[in-house]
């Protein structure tokens, strides 16, 4: 036990239990593991419900987390680049310890396909003249070609490496790549998502920053659904959860912004084909990525 007669964090005189100036408690001692669970519990779960207020609002009214927010009543939840951080990290540990098949170039090929597909050089030899199988090399190698003079040698040399490893080396490449790279570019989402709203809703006095933070909300919320999706053990759940997941951002859209529901639908539909567009570009970047870098 340490009762300082100065803070020890801005050096203020003290004279009670905490420091006037920055709030530093003055009787210290290094903590126990107990102490740390109990803080975990009092500041994440307990202390005034903040962790379930914004679950309730979030999971069951959609758009209403943010419109508190916006409305000045913030102190009750969780701040939304927290709750965004939180169920991404939950997000890509569940699907990482699930054993989600990122690349399976196999799938829906017969066992005798694969097998063919896999000695089919052994096997067949080379292409014959004028074969499909010669144009489609041909077209390969052409743009093969294009890839080099485009983008340099070097990182196309490590693609072809990392192309040729066996299947499971390589779809262990691609897994690295994509847990290394994906959450930082789902990050780097937000603000195009936002700036995607604030094109939709040009005109309505809303600001970039309130667009931000509805971005935030809702896709903490899709990141937290498609986990429990992930974890449902129940198909007619996993069911549910997801026509809930379709139904959710056009129904906070309307909550938010206001409107009527044919043109909330139609900026709906935008909204989510402009951001699946950048999805699948990200995606498809920290897959690359680590082929290349």
């Amino acid at each position: 036990m340490h009762d300082a007669t100065q803070c020890l964090n801005c050096g203020t005189p003290v004279h009670l239990n905490y420091c006037a100036n920055c709030g530093q408690e003055t009787r210290l001692h290094v903590p126990s593991a107990r102490e740390f669970i109990h803080e975990f519990i009092t500041h994440y779960i307990a202390v005034e419900g903040k962790l379930w207020r914004t679950l309730k609002l979030m999971l069951f009214k959609p758009g209403k987390l943010t419109t508190e927010y916006l409305a000045g009543r913030r102190a009750s939840y969780i701040i939304p680049l927290r709750i965004f951080l939180t169920f991404s990290i939950l997000f890509f540990a569940t699907m990482k310890l699930s054993n989600v098949d990122l690349v399976n170039s196999d799938a829906g090929k017969t066992g005798q396909e694969q097998a063919a597909r896999a000695n089919g050089a052994t096997l067949s030899g080379p292409p014959a003249a004028g074969s499909k199988e010669e144009e489609e090399a041909r077209r390969n190698g052409s743009d093969l070609q294009g890839l080099v003079d485009y983008i340099g040698p070097g990182p196309v040399a490590k693609m072809k490496s990392v192309l040729a490893l066996p299947e499971a080396q390589r779809n262990k490449v691609f897994a690295a790549g994509f847990y290394s790279y994906a959450p930082y570019a789902m990050l780097l989402l937000m603000p195009l998502f936002a700036f995607y709203l604030k094109l939709l809703y040009l005109g309505s006095g809303r600001r970039y920053g309130e667009h931000f933070l509805f971005a935030l909300h809702t896709n903490a919320f899709a990141y937290l659904q498609i986990t429990l999706m992930m974890l449902s053990p129940w198909g007619f759940l996993t069911f549910l959860l997801g026509v809930w997941l379709v139904f959710y951002l056009p129904t906070a859209m309307r909550r938010v912004y206001g409107g009527s529901r044919i043109v909330t639908f139609l900026r709906w539909v935008v909204l989510a084909t402009l951001h699946a567009l950048s999805l699948a570009v990200a995606v498809l970047a920290a897959l690359v990525l680590p082929m290349i870098s």
